[in-house]
């Protein structure tokens, strides 16, 4: 069974399963999951909690002790197994397969792993999981999706306000969801339930954006000049290297430049993002900007990042920050 981290509460209400798995890249919601999971354990008599993490030099037979090994005074335990590296290796991932398919109603499982790809999800001890356990993939809320995220948790603290004021909250979290949560919170302490107005949001929420180079990237692919340049300003201000800003840039143009030769030669777009190994995550942006673009933009913006390129080595005078600006605003004109 597939949960979302939003849909667990309802699940848990209806009663436990004995395996529970939590895997992805938002702290935050790894963190919910897993408490309501053991919120959930203790209501129902689970007493006793086992605690084990899968570090280098693990001993996989621990995992098969702890569920066989109740205290005198337990009928029911919590086997609380973490692999922060996600990667259990092949003694590790034959010990899962073999200790989901003899799992008593007694004792419930819960395992956490960080975000997994497609690889590791391919896998058969990720396959034995999901096969007999609750999945709940636990990843961070896509830039679209937050506005939404944020009303419901606003709903949460009986609390709302309009869509152009929960897209400025969106703007001033994005990529750090873990802050969201917090600034959301102190808005529940600060102003009564209600309808919340966008000055009452403005004065207390602070800008707590974590920028990164591959959420500049995507603001460029949809065409989304005030996001990019918002970006852009805060890799700026945090002292990120021009060279990792033009080189996460320069691979998108590239991959979009490939893509039109290949369409060009008339290969199907969604084959040749195969084939170029697009990520399935990323597969809509690029294809709508595939679709929106002809090749000679790509070549002129292939021009100007080679140009930028020259500046950050000194090897031509320019603005570097103001000339990567305006290669992203190349793709916000067409």
């Amino acid at each position: 069974m597939q949960l979302t981290s939003e849909a667990l509460p309802r699940h848990l209400a209806s009663g436990l399963k004995p395996l529970y798995v939590v895997y992805g890249d938002a702290l935050l919601l790894v963190i919910e999951a897993a408490d309501s999971i053991r919120a959930a354990a203790r209501a129902a008599d689970y007493t006793e909690r086992d605690i084990l993490i899968a570090e280098q030099h693990f001993k996989w037979g621990e995992l098969k002790s702890c569920a066989q090994n109740l205290s005198l005074f337990a009928t029911r335990k919590v086997v609380d197994l973490r692999i922060p590296t996600g990667k259990p290796g092949a003694e590790g991932g034959q010990a899962l397969q073999d200790y989901v398919t003899r799992m008593s109603d007694d004792v419930l499982t819960l395992i956490t792993l960080p975000k997994l790809d497609w690889a590791a999800q391919k896998t058969q001890w990720f396959s034995a999981l999901a096969q007999h356990g609750v999945m709940i993939c636990a990843d961070d809320i896509p830039r679209n999706q937050l506005p939404d995220w944020i009303a419901a948790r606003l709903q949460r603290q009986a609390q709302s306000t309009d869509k152009s004021t929960l897209e400025f909250l969106a703007d001033r979290c994005e990529g750090n969801l873990l802050a969201a949560f917090q600034e959301i919170q102190k808005l529940g302490l600060l102003y009564p339930s209600g309808i919340l107005s966008f000055d009452q949001v403005k004065e207390a929420v602070m800008d707590v954006a974590r920028y990164d180079i591959f959420k500049l990237s995507e603001a460029m692919l949809t065409g989304d000049a005030a996001r990019y340049a918002h970006i852009l300003d805060g890799l700026r201000a945090e002292g990120t290297a021009t060279v990792l800003v033009l080189w996460a840039v320069s691979e998108e143009i590239r991959t979009l430049g490939r893509l039109l030769q290949a369409t060009q030669r008339g290969v199907n777009l969604r084959d040749a993002m195969r084939d170029l190994r697009v990520r399935k995550d990323k597969q809509s942006l690029v294809e709508n900007a595939a679709r929106r673009l002809k090749f000679v933009h790509i070549e002129r913006a292939i021009g100007h990042a080679a140009k930028l390129d020259k500046i950050i080595k000194g090897l031509r005078p320019g603005d570097v920050w103001d000339e990567l600006l305006q290669l992203g605003l190349r793709f916000t004109k067409i």
